[in-house]
């Protein structure tokens, strides 16, 4: 591939195209039953490059069926710091690589995930369950930022640029703002690494936001220590992969270190310590809002890179192309059991349409099969754990009591040992708390509305602005949404997906609001700042 060419992955479609789905399954499948021969396994931590344990243990089971992943180490704020001061240690040599080489390693470390994506997926399925299309395209997206980041910092020229005032013909007997120098002045605008990152991923996309942020504070010179999702939601091998992918590909010891335990010790740990000059973290709003204020009350000066969650409305037009809006409603609102911040949640249907609109999806959604989402057949898997069960119980019993429920809301009984249970509709007015609270669970809230302008109202009235959508062939209705949505991500009478789905190198994935801190977005031109603070060097000679 040229240089500064970028090219997704897009391993499915590929495949697809030229007639090869067979090709896509075959490879997957084998890789399940080679992933499970490994399983059960106790893994270490990697810190500097060598392994270390600690006394306690963590056992990490497959939502799916209950089976033992792995027993990995149970890290404490010791081993946190260990990893904190090899990275820091690492941070000299690494920050003055040229910008270049850091790109290069990265393009190899890429062509290593490549090389082993199906394996990768398969054990991705088997930590969280999602379909074997979710996990190839997770990690086909891990791929697809290390290229694009690569490529971004390259055609940066690794964020340098240089300017120079000529010297003049006249001298001044002394200095003031504006006086001319009859020296010459050369000036070197960079932007440079802060020093040490910790990387706090979730369990939902482990593999291409774990990739993603790590790799964003690389690739711009920073070090890193990684801590996987290691307490109620475990990915802890994916991690390890991780790990062992970075270092394979020739990332230094040191740079990339691997810590698995809990948040309140590990993550806290990084949040805590001087010596940690920025956090990337994705997760919940309670949870980045509690470590800003932390770190800020500690007078700990730390730049945070976050996405925070949304709750995700789209909104449905009596102009809309009804079969379009069902199908991107449905498979944004129930993919992966809806975890994930992308999500939609609610849904604002024009009231000369409601009746029609949820006659559809509600046959749409009772299609959707559900069950072992390692079978090529399965779209909805089990949720991640017993507290995300309890969740979605609590929110169709408060569904009950104060709206009505449409489709759904029961346990399903696979024959598995995992939380199974089936996406589900409900109609709750806009004031209701399951309008506004992030649930992480599959449940759609429907609400009709008469006045478009009141739709764009109701759709901004939450504290989350990550994705919206709106279905509409009315240019007038998709304008005025276009300029009026406080949303990050916005995709209008999308078939594949109405909220979720952000390409690398096509769209960004960015919130507002209380989805972010700094409105800035990953897959985006604007992402790698982020991670690097900003030096003006002047030289006269």
């Amino acid at each position: 591939m040229p240089k500064h060419e970028f090219r997704n992955e897009s391993t499915y479609k590929r495949l697809l195209e030229a007639g090869k789905e067979q090709d896509f399954d075959l490879l997957f499948d084998a890789a399940v039953v080679e992933a499970k021969h490994g399983f059960g396994k106790t893994y270490p931590m990697f810190i500097a490059g060598k392994e270390v344990r600690s006394e306690g243990r963590i056992e990490e089971r497959s939502p799916i069926d209950g089976t033992v992943i792995g027993y990995f180490q149970k890290g404490n704020r010791e081993h946190a710091r260990e990893a904190i001061k090899a990275a820091k240690s690492a941070f000299v040599a690494w920050s003055n690589t040229d910008y270049s080489t850091r790109a290069s390693v990265f393009r190899k470390v890429a062509s290593v995930f490549s090389e082993n994506k199906f394996a990768l997926a398969a054990i991705l399925s088997y930590e969280n369950g999602k379909s074997r299309y979710e996990s190839v395209g997770e990690v086909d997206e891990a791929i697809d930022f290390m290229r694009y980041y690569a490529n971004e910092i390259e055609i940066n020229k690794g964020f340098i640029r240089k300017t120079s005032m000529t010297q003049s013909t006249v001298k001044v007997s002394a200095g003031f703002q504006g006086a001319p120098s009859t020296r010459s002045e050369k000036v070197t605008i960079r932007l440079a690494p802060f020093g040490v990152f910790g990387i706090i991923a979730p369990f939902n996309f482990p593999v291409s936001i774990s990739v993603g942020m790590s790799v964003g504070a690389m690739i711009t010179g920073n070090t890193v220590v990684f801590k996987p999702s290691a307490s109620d939601s475990k990915t802890m091998l994916t991690g390890l992969r991780i790990y062992e992918y970075m270092k394979q590909g020739g990332v230094p010891d040191g740079v990339f270190n691997y810590v698995s335990g809990p948040g309140p010790e590990v993550g806290d740990e990084m949040v805590v310590s001087k010596d940690v000059a920025g956090i990337a973290f994705t997760g919940s709003r309670d949870v980045g809002t509690r470590m800003i204020s932390k770190s800020y009350a500690l007078g700990l000066q730390k730049t945070f890179v976050v996405e925070m969650g949304g709750k995700n409305p789209v909104i449905v037009s009596k102009n809309a192309e009804l079969d379009d809006a069902v199908s991107g409603v449905a498979s944004a609102a129930f993919g992966f059991d809806g975890q994930k911040c992308s999500a939609c949640s609610r849904v604002y249907v024009h009231e000369s349409i409601k009746e029609q609109f949820v006659s559809k999806l509600i046959e749409k959604t009772r299609n959707f099969k559900i069950g072992n989402p390692l079978e090529k057949s399965v779209y909805i898997g089990p949720l991640i754990s017993e507290n995300a069960y309890n969740t979605y119980k609590e929110a169709v019993e408060k569904a009950k009591e104060t709206g009505r429920i449409l489709y759904g809301g029961n346990a399903v009984n696979t024959g598995m040992n995992g939380y199974y249970v089936e996406p589900t509709i409900i109609e709750v007015r806009h004031d209701n708390e399951l309008a506004h609270k992030e649930l992480f669970v599959p449940i759609l809230s429907v609400e009709g509305y008469k006045d478009f302008d009141n739709a764009i109202d109701l759709a901004n009235d939450v504290d989350y602005g990550l994705t919206a959508g709106l279905y509409s062939k009315k240019k007038r209705e998709i304008d005025q949404f276009s300029k009026m949505i406080e949303a990050g991500t916005v995709y209008i009478n999308r078939y594949t997906s109405a909220t979720t789905g952000a390409i690398v190198g096509l769209h960004t994935f960015v919130g507002w609001k209380g989805s972010s801190v700094n409105g800035k977005g990953t897959g985006s031109k604007f992402y790698l700042p982020q991670f690097m603070r900003e030096q003006s060097m002047s030289i006269t000679k």
